[in-house]
């Protein structure tokens, strides 16, 4: 028994840590219970939510619209969004942002940003001296940066989710344009921290958008490839995606289906924006030649006047695309000056004919990523606002070449629901369809070094060496190590951007820096010195390029090895203990794998010198790796001090393209090599070869961007610091707004009840006019100091108006109480004394209620009816202005106290069980009762203590025996025809047997 416990003891300890990790889970998961999408466009955003009873839905804003335009009014001492920052933008354009992601990313000497000023002259844009970009100069006490003002956006959106899910939310999806670069994604990371957000993932709104279709025909995908084009046309660019559905073998779930993105072409100024835009300029065009003999001022020197002429081309725009012509009319346009001219779909597509042209283009980009010809495109599917143009409907189709477009999904909300979706399943509150997601990189990553080569001659050279990190299309997210084995002293290499030639010289020049980062290594000199006596195996450097497309350096290592020999050592209880939670895990230490794409670890290496194509030493090979290394590498043991195993040989693991683990125990290998053989004994343990023993140092990193710089901690803490100040303004603003408004309300409504009958009668006019005059006072106040005043002053005033109002509100109230309360007192006091003439009529054998309980019960009633009648004369005596007497409160205690009497005696009633009934002078027993079931005239009579069942009756006189029997079988009389016929047929029958029957009643 004791060995039994023992073995047991492991398991035990692996099942209490088991339940450990899960109720940290629980706690973990407590406070994010909901999860939520910004679908992040340039015009407008629409927030979706999941929570608990709410399965993927779109979030309401405070004007009750499923999408919110992404505008923002800055001011002194207020901000405004969403719709109210729209209206706000012809009042005060130079305060009002608008289209602001274009600048994110961007430094000052980028076209985009030039375009931008062209675009809206009305903003002032700064420069920043040491990140060389550009920021809003509101005023000279207000300026803000493009990453701040979408973190304000992004900390609104939060809110709206929050008020929606009636919960606080962290955790969110971000959707980000596709052709996003670094610097651009790293701009949005940076604005969600700002807000306070935890991004699960920046996914593609493309990406998003193949996702929302895919989840909802999930059923039609099968294992026969599907490929579908995505035209997506927005308002401020254009991205065509193919993707390709099909199912797929997984390793945790089997089959489930997978989209994967194959090829991608965008036009990043193709879109509704500029269309409005050249309708805003047809228009002030017509507005100049109808004032041309007035020597007005041009129209486009009035940021207002533009404003208006915006607004009005978004609404021309759409009209036009369901009608052939429509009438642009705006009041008081300029200078009071009313603006009104007809416009035709010919003329607007004439504006935009140049636009018209550019729309197939993405189409071509997407085909030559993809590498695959319009043949094998099954369906176009439109998304977007602006492919609702005719016009772009018309040319896509020709370029196309299909019969129709597909508009089967919501081209607004499909990116927010694909979004949700993927937010949900990487959420660990959630547990959603697994649906495999397998991105592509749009934009190749290398790295380039240098370093020193010997030629024939014995003269040194420098050699500049490329290797591909991530190539174009490549699937993301996903790790990657590159190995320098040529280096052993401290050295630099440079991370790039690969082979843009797809791109066209000016989205070159829009798309800024094409050189990443500089990486300073340090330390690589002392970690040879560190082990003079092991075999160097390169330094590698691990990458990472994440869910969200942002590629990180996660760590440089040297690796040393050497040959070490192993003694037999049993096991530990810790390396039981382990292996026994492993176990019930389902394995060993098996990679998670992701849902949303591919996350292998691919290690490129430097090959010989002989065999290079381009120049000697600098082959690569790729391969996978199959663990990564265990050791602590932030503090290594000394060369003597046993270490992890080594691999057997990298090159030869990569030509064999096995996964092979990078080190084997002997144990291990002795169970690989012969499995179900006995086991070696002792000497044969001791004779084992020698095994690899891996050492790794880290290697310090200095990394030097070169792109964009990140903001640094300290200004990113301040800016956090700033959002979270104006955050809090606005509460208190609010808050105080609220505290004005509900003063105000107060003072109009009394003023107005005081002239009501029903006021006028329980007041009189001495106490009218005082509070009146009071109200008067507190109505001017408001309107001449209310400005000035604080929250707290504006509380105190509320508070005094409604303690001298106190009086007269109660006893109105308590009036229009009082013929409900008392129609349900008299009620109650009938119901009781009907019960109580009830009970007292139940006959003394069937008696279930004590006296004392009918005597309380009594007592209440009468003292109840008492009290009423007494209490209801004195306050017909008082007069209607006087405080009451009779209370509404007392009403609901009296019957309270009456009613919790009677629901005890009814509960009493209910399980109480019925006497036994008494027998007669001749040994029957009484008649059972006419209500009483068959379950009840069935149950056994319990015998008197000391004798039992077996124990044989006292034997009767026959003739009592026989009227028994009589009495049992017929609810006859007793004595009659029946009884003696009775007797005559039972002459056996024992006599004078008491006997005990199971149709005997209690």
């Amino acid at each position: 028994m004791v060995a039994t416990v023992r073995r047991q003891r492991p398991r035990r300890l692996a099942c209490w840590a088991l339940m450990t990790v899960l109720l940290a889970d629980l706690l973990a998961l407590s406070d994010t219970l909901a999860v939520m999408s910004v679908d992040l466009g340039s015009e407008s955003m629409k927030v979706a939510i999941v929570k608990p009873g709410v399965p993927m839905e779109i979030v309401l804003n405070k004007e009750s619209r499923r999408k919110t335009p992404v505008t923002v009014t800055l001011k002194e001492n207020e901000r405004f969004f969403g719709d109210s920052a729209a209206s706000m933008a012809i009042k005060n354009p130079k305060a009002t942002l608008r289209y602001f992601q274009h600048l994110l990313g961007k430094q000052e000497n980028n076209p985009h940003v030039a375009l931008y000023k062209a675009r809206f002259p009305e903003h002032e844009l700064g420069f920043d001296p040491q990140r060389q970009t550009v920021y809003f100069q509101i005023s000279p006490q207000l300026q803000f940066s493009p990453e701040e003002v979408l973190s304000m956006l992004l900390n609104y959106s939060r809110s709206l989710a929050e008020d929606f899910a009636e919960q606080p939310i962290k955790d969110a999806v971000i959707t980000v344009p596709a052709f996003f670069n670094q610097a651009e994604r790293r701009a949005v990371l940076q604005a969600a921290r700002m807000a306070g957000l935890k991004v699960l993932q920046l996914i593609n709104d493309n990406t998003a958008t193949a996702l929302s279709y895919g989840v909802f025909r999930r059923k039609d995908i099968n294992s026969t490839a599907q490929n579908i084009m995505f035209y997506d046309m927005g308002s401020g660019s254009t991205v065509c995606t193919i993707v390709t559905y099909q199912t797929v073998k997984t390793k945790d779930a089997g089959m489930q289906p997978q989209l994967q993105i194959r090829g991608v072409g965008f036009d990043r100024t193709l879109g509704g924006l500029e269309m409005e835009l050249r309708l805003r300029e047809h228009l002030a065009g017509l507005f100049n030649e109808q004032r041309r003999g007035q020597r007005a001022k041009d129209v486009r020197e009035n940021p207002r006047a533009m404003a208006k002429l915006l607004r009005e081309a978004n609404r021309l725009k759409t009209v036009l695309s369901a009608n052939a012509d429509h009438v642009a009319q705006i009041e008081g346009l300029m200078d009071d000056v009313d603006f009104k001219a007809k416009v035709t779909r010919a003329e607007f597509e004439e504006l935009c004919a140049d636009l018209f042209e550019r729309v197939p283009g993405p189409v071509q980009q997407a085909l030559q990523s993809a590498e695959m010809k319009l043949d094998e495109i099954e369906q176009v599917i439109l998304v977007g606002g602006a492919t609702r143009v005719p016009k772009v409907q018309e040319v896509l189709l020709k370029a196309v070449g299909k019969e129709e477009l597909g508009k089967n999904i919501n081209a607004d909300e499909a990116a927010a629901m694909g979004a949700v979706y993927q937010a949900a399943a990487l959420s660990k509150a959630f547990k959603v369809k697994p649906f495999v997601v397998r991105d592509a990189v749009i934009y190749p990553i290398l790295v380039e070094f240098t370093r020193e080569v010997e030629e024939e001659t014995g003269v040194r050279s420098l050699k500049h060496n490329k290797r591909i990190l991530f190539s174009r299309m490549g699937p993301y997210p996903q790790r990657k190590v590159i190995t320098f084995n040529r280096y052993s002293h401290d050295f630099n290499f440079h991370i790039n951007y690969g082979d843009l030639g797809f791109l066209g010289p000016e989205d070159l020049r829009v798309f800024g820096s094409q050189n990443l980062t500089t990486v300073k290594l340090k330390g690589v000199g002392e970690s040879f010195k560190k082990y003079p006596d092991y075999e160097s195996k390169g330094i590698k450097a691990h990458f990472n390029l994440d869910e969200s497309g942002v590629l990180s350096l996660d760590r440089v290592e040297s690796v040393f090895e050497t040959l070490v020999e192993d003694s037999p050592e049993e096991e530990s209880t810790l390396t039981k203990l382990g292996n026994t939670i492993s176990s019930l895990f389902g394995g060993g230490s098996t990679p998670d794998t992701k849902e949303n794409g591919t996350d292998t670890v691919q290690e490129e290496e430097e090959g010989p010198a002989e065999g290079s194509k381009d120049e000697p030493g600098e082959q690569a090979e790729l391969k996978e790796e199959a663990e990564a290394p265990a050791e602590d590498t932030s503090s290594p043991p000394p060369p003597e001090a046993k270490g992890a195993s080594a691999p057997e040989g990298e090159k030869a693991t990569e030509k064999d393209g096995g996964n092979k683990p990078e080190a084997q125990k002997p144990s291990e290998k002795g169970e690989a090599g012969s499995e179900g053989a006995p086991p070696a004994p002792e000497e044969e343990k001791k004779q084992k070869p020698a095994r690899k023993q891996r050492m790794v140092e880290e290697i310090g990193v200095e990394l030097v961007v070169l792109d964009l710089p990140d903001l640094p901690e300290d200004q990113l803490a301040r800016s956090a610091q700033k959002l979270q100040d104006l955050t809090l303004r606005d509460l208190q603003k609010q808050e105080r707004e609220k505290a004005a408004n509900s003063l105000e309300a107060f003072i109009f409504e009394t003023q107005d009840k005081l002239y009501q009958p029903e006021y006028q009668e329980v007041s009189t006019e001495e106490q009218r006019e005082d509070i009146s005059g009071k109200l008067s006072a507190a109505s001017t106040w408001l309107e001449d100091e209310g400005f000035g005043a604080t929250t707290a002053m504006l509380k105190e005033k509320l508070a005094e108006l409604r303690k001298l109002c106190h009086g007269l509100f109660f006893r109105v109230e308590e009036r229009k109480k009082w013929p409900e309360r008392l129609s349900a007192l008299d009620n109650l006091l009938n119901h009781s004394s009907m019960f109580l003439k009830g009970a007292r009529l139940i006959p003394e054998m069937d008696q279930i209620f004590t006296e004392v309980e009918m005597t309380t019960l009594e007592k209440i009633i009468n003292e109840t009816w008492a009290w009423k009648n007494t209490t209801v004369a004195e306050q017909a005596k008082l007069p209607a202005t006087e405080k009451p007497v009779l209370l509404s409160k007392d009403i609901e205690a009296k019957m309270a106290a009456l009613d919790r009497e009677v629901q005890y005696l009814l509960n009493k009633a209910k399980f109480a069980k019925p006497r036994p009934r008494p027998r007669d002078k001749n040994g029957t027993r009484a008649e059972a009762p006419l209500n009483a079931s068959a379950s009840d005239q069935s149950e056994k009579v319990i015998p008197p203590p000391g004798q039992t069942e077996d124990t044989k009756p006292i034997p009767e006189p026959e003739k009592e025996a026989a009227g028994s029997e009589a009495a049992d079988s017929e609810p006859l009389e007793l004595g009659g025809p029946a009884a003696e016929s009775e007797q005559k047929e039972h002459p056996e029958q024992p006599t004078g047997q008491k006997q005990t029957l199971k149709n005997d009643e209690l």
